[in-house]
């Protein structure tokens, strides 16, 4: 807790007493009508006066004006001697005198605001003070100091990610025994720069390496390195490799770097950005960082394009380690992982989660584990149940449901028709996920959708299953056409996936016959602004021409085919729709008795 100057609580206890005096004050001087000295003797020669008390600067009382009130009055005395003959005559008999025993007020309220002034005074002089040794550290570093030697997270606190614990193992057994590597004349990395999507446990890699080893953690962020003064980033990058030698064996972790290391002259400032600048000297400090002096830098950044080449070369960051999106047996030790704190029902299979989370990375199961007791709370349940987790499967994949959305039958049955395609075109076609789910309850900005699920997690897609997925993604607008002989609004999503997917068969995958195997610009998803806005495409207009007949051409033929499938099982789609307006939602075990004829059972 900050400790306050005696200054600042001398002033304001100075203050509330003046305040509380003067309010007393004014308190007491409230409804006293004041006299001329004259005006009082006639009230006291009148017998009007029922009340005096004298002292040697004023003479307060109580009188009775015309309509009998009493009120309350005060006047400067005079020399005057014949005034107690006076009160005696008019027969006053309750009149006193008093002595001046208020003089420390008089003198607060008289230097009270003098002294208030000069404690104030005083007080601004000592913030001044304490203002120059704030200026003096404003370019320090903000790393914040995660423990010394007491972080308690471990690789046992790290599901998944194998591979990237293994590697980060050498920095550990560095960090602990320096010297055992030294012996051998070998040098471990002075920096190790993990990456991978947001989300995947870089930070919480970074925290177990520390926790490891027993060593102090220093944590910062790319952004704090830099402020709109010149110099300051490269001064706290200086600080925070001081922290670091005056702590070692230590570790210092710098989370989002490429937010002070992307390429150099990329930006819009020039060579002489503050960014630029900073990044200059994270640079020079890495290059004089000794491996002798026990301190590791360890840095996270899910954009590894944009970091500049510099930074990457051996001797800085000589190590990268990928921390990949977890696998399914991954997705499984991370969901219990999260849910060791939670009271889970019988029915609960985290297999059968992890295997409905394909591509969901670290920080999304944790939110499913979080929403599903979030919704058993919502419930009154006394534990969480595998309907819930399956509800906040949804919430996270598709968005909370719309149950309140108004919509007619028509627009029902047209939607039904259009999941209905989709789930059909994925079931006919060999090769494809089986379909798991199939629902018109509107969620997010869908108003129905169908999840398919894969059997394993596929690092690799073939020309054939990616010409399947685009007729599936046609699906639904084939549906609509063929029932109503028309076509909605309602295929945007899917012809922008369609036409992405086609996009990277032709430009990048090289799974077209005529463009060929060639990397080409169309392909490129991401623009470092600086670096690649300025760049001019080499694609000719011929072969421009030549990769949009080759995108159409793929789209055309999908679309053609997920017609022809559902007008060959017109039956079965209509079936299919049939349940869904009565059921809303449908399951893959559903689906398939649909398929083979069988009636489903009553609700």
């Amino acid at each position: 807790m900050k400790q306050r100057s005696p200054w600042f609580v001398i002033f304001w206890v100075a203050l509330f007493a003046m305040i509380f005096m003067l309010m007393n004050s004014a308190k007491q001087k409230q409804g006293e009508e004041k006299l001329e000295y004259s005006q009082f003797k006639q009230y006291v020669t009148s017998g009007a006066v029922t009340k005096v008390v004298v002292s040697p600067e004023v003479i307060k009382g109580e009188f009775k004006d015309a309509d009998g009130t009493v009120k309350k009055f005060k006047t400067v005395p005079m020399n005057d001697p014949s005034l107690i003959k006076d009160m005696e005559a008019a027969k006053i008999k309750n009149f006193s005198a008093s002595l001046n025993d208020k003089w420390f007020l008089n003198a607060l309220i008289s230097f009270g605001p003098i002294i208030i002034l000069i404690i104030f005074f005083l007080w601004m002089m000592k913030g001044m003070s304490n203002g120059n040794k704030q200026a003096m550290s404003f370019g320090k570093s903000k790393a914040k100091l995660a423990g010394s030697g007491n972080t308690k997270v471990t690789f046992k606190d790290v599901a998944g990610a194998n591979e990237a614990k293994e590697e980060l193992s050498e920095v550990v057994e560095f960090l602990k025994d320096p010297a055992k590597f030294q012996k051998l004349g070998g040098k471990i990395p002075k920096g190790v720069l993990l990456v991978g999507a947001p989300g995947t446990g870089k930070t919480l890699l970074a925290k177990a390496v520390a926790g490891e080893a027993g060593v102090p953690f220093f944590s910062s962020s790319g952004s704090e390195f830099v402020e709109m003064f010149v110099g300051v980033g490269a001064s706290r990058v200086r600080d925070l490799f001081e922290q670091g030698r005056r702590n070692a064996p230590c570790l210092l972790f710098v989370d989002e770097i490429d937010a002070v290391g992307r390429h150099r002259g990329a930006g819009l400032g020039g060579g002489h950005d503050e960014r630029e600048q900073t990044l200059n000297q994270l640079l020079v400090e890495m290059d004089g960082f000794d491996t002798k002096e026990g301190v590791i830098l360890i840095a996270a950044t899910n954009r590894p394009d944009v970091l500049d080449p510099a930074l990457l070369r051996p001797g800085r960051f000589d190590r990268q380690v990928v921390v990949a999106r977890p696998e399914l047996k991954d997705r499984e030790q991370i969901l219990e992982v999260h849910a060791k704190k939670v009271k889970l029902a019988d029915d609960v299979n985290l297999n059968v989660i992890a295997k409905q989370t394909p591509g969901f990375v670290g920080a999304d199961l944790a939110n499913i584990i979080n929403e599903g007791a979030l919704l058993a709370a919502r419930y009154g349940q006394e534990n969480v149940t595998m309907k819930n987790f399956e509800e906040a499967i949804d919430r996270v994949y598709a968005g909370p449901a719309r149950k309140s959305m108004l919509r007619t039958e028509k627009e029902i049955k047209m939607t039904a028709y259009h999941e209905a395609g989709h789930a059909l075109v994925a079931k006919f076609l060999p090769g494809t996920d089986p379909v798991h789910k199939v629902t018109i309850i509107p969620r997010g900005a869908a108003l129905g959708y169908t999840m398919q699920l894969p059997e394993y997690d596929k690092n690799t897609i073939s020309k054939k299953e990616a010409l399947n997925q685009i007729a599936i993604f046609f699906g639904g607008r084939a549906a609509e056409e063929i029932v109503y002989k028309d076509i909605t609004s309602g295929a945007t999503q899917d012809i922008a996936e369609a036409t992405k997917l086609a996009t990277k068969m032709v430009a990048v995958y090289g799974m077209s016959d005529k463009v060929g195997p060639m990397a080409l610009d169309k392909g490129k998803e991401e623009i470092f602004l600086g670096r690649d806005i300025s760049k001019d495409s080499h694609l000719s207009e011929k072969m421009s021409e030549l990769i949009d007949y080759e995108i159409k051409k793929i789209i055309d033929a999908a679309s053609k085919k997920a017609v022809k499938i559902l007008t060959d099982n017109r039956k079965i789609l209509d079936k299919v729709v049939d349940y869904l307006i009565d059921r809303e939602t449908l399951s893959g075990q559903d689906l398939d008795k649909i398929v083979k004829g069988e009636k489903l059972a009553a609700l």
